[in-house]
């Protein structure tokens, strides 16, 4: 039951049912997260990019049919919305200099990422996800893309809206607000998944708030990551991989929502599991 190479004890992972779609094989892809740039891992199943989130508390073992696993730790996997991942890899790749919009480039050449093969995994999504944040020329068969500051503008306004609305609904307390402090919720939420320079810095100037304002918040709410198809959570990286789990998130608010949330996507997984099995 080994899911890692090079690993031979069992794991405990938790991830959502495959589509009808696909043969349901899962592939883990080490890719670059683009909040910190440092390697975290993936899980793709049937074209659906999911992130692993790692979860252990002190002491604790699973009983897994009839196999007793003494490693406690539980790995669940979570669908992400593509455009964030791809975002700095587009970013890098135009070249832009000043007000140059920068260059156009072929998707196999933007997604050839030295060191990260997991990319040419995901060429199919990055062409049907990046085709509204780029610019597309058609030269006879080949395609050549060009991220477009004004539409990704475009895009991330529309993902604070949607926060917005799913803050209102997990919390009631947000109804009564003032407009700004939700907005800088929601920019914060988009924070953990894009660096300030330059999108989160151009998003701020367009809202009219203060980027410094909108990192220093952190809703107290649970952001659930079946709420929104972008799903903002934390860097996900597989202990042993070189990075410090304990360090993926800034300030104790962000890591307590965190926290609730994978406590709570844990034990509604568990409940529907059980359910199943009844």
């Amino acid at each position: 039951m080994a899911w890692w190479e090079g690993v031979d004890e069992t794991r405990l992972l938790i991830a959502p049912v495959p589509g009808e779609t696909g043969n349901g094989i899962g592939q883990m892809l080490s890719l670059r997260h683009p909040k910190s740039g440092n390697a975290a891992c993936y899980l793709l199943v049937n074209g659906l990019l999911q992130e692993l989130h790692w979860f252990k508390q002190s002491y604790g073992s699973w009983f897994v049919g009839d196999y007793v696993c003494e490693d406690g730790s539980l790995y669940t996997a979570t669908p992400v919305d593509p455009v964030f991942i791809f975002l700095p890899i587009f970013e890098e790749a135009r070249m832009k200099k000043g007000d140059d919009p920068g260059k156009f480039r072929q998707l196999d050449e933007i997604v050839f990422i030295s060191g990260y093969p997991g990319y040419q995994h995901l060429l199919s999504i990055a062409e049907n996800s990046m085709q509204v944040l780029c610019d597309v020329k058609e030269i006879g068969s080949s395609k050549f893309f060009r991220l477009d500051d004004s539409k990704v503008l475009a895009w991330l306004y529309h993902k604070v809206c949607e926060l917005k609305k799913t803050l209102s609904v997990l919390d009631k307390n947000y109804a009564a607000r003032q407009e700004k402090d939700t907005l800088a919720d929601a920019v914060s939420i988009l924070g953990e998944y894009m660096k300030d320079e330059p999108w989160l810095k151009l998003l701020c100037n367009h809202l009219k708030l203060d980027l410094a304002e909108a990192n220093r918040k952190a809703p107290d709410v649970e952001i659930l990551s079946a709420v929104t198809e972008s799903n903002p959570g934390s860097q996900s990286v597989l202990p042993g991989k070189g990075s410090d789990t304990k360090s993926t998130r800034t300030g104790k608010q962000a890591k307590k929502v965190k926290v609730e949330t994978e406590s709570k996507n844990i034990k509604e997984m568990f409940s529907r599991a059980t359910r199943r099995r009844n």
